[in-house]
């Protein structure tokens, strides 16, 4: 007997395993051979599926922070900051000999 190479599955295909897993209108083993995945497999994504289902609506979820707002000016005032250190420093280098003339 030959073993079958491993396959990776997409997300899309595991949700739809697992929510006709959920639907409960066939049993395991005739969504494994509908699908050609074995029903331990099938048990897990419908088991993972419930257990996100509960983050999705949860009032202190992660995702339903707004990302912080890039304050354009302070970078731009921090890049002319180093800006100015860099072209202190190359004078400051190039009189005393250790960068050469040459870019």
């Amino acid at each position: 007997m030959t073993r079958r190479p491993r396959r990776n599955h997409t997300a899309a295909f595991k949700s739809k395993v697992a929510l006709e897993a959920i639907k409960g209108e066939k049993t395991l083993s005739e969504l494994a051979q509908q699908f050609d995945v074995h029903p331990n497999q099938i048990k897990i994504w419908r088991d993972q599926l419930q257990e996100g289902a509960k983050e999705v609506f949860s009032k202190d979820s992660k995702s339903a922070k707004p990302e912080p707002a890039i304050d354009v000016k302070t970078l731009h005032a921090k890049i002319g900051e180093l800006t100015l250190e860099n072209d202190f420093l190359e004078t400051a280098l190039t009189k005393a000999g250790l960068l050469s003339a040459k870019k």
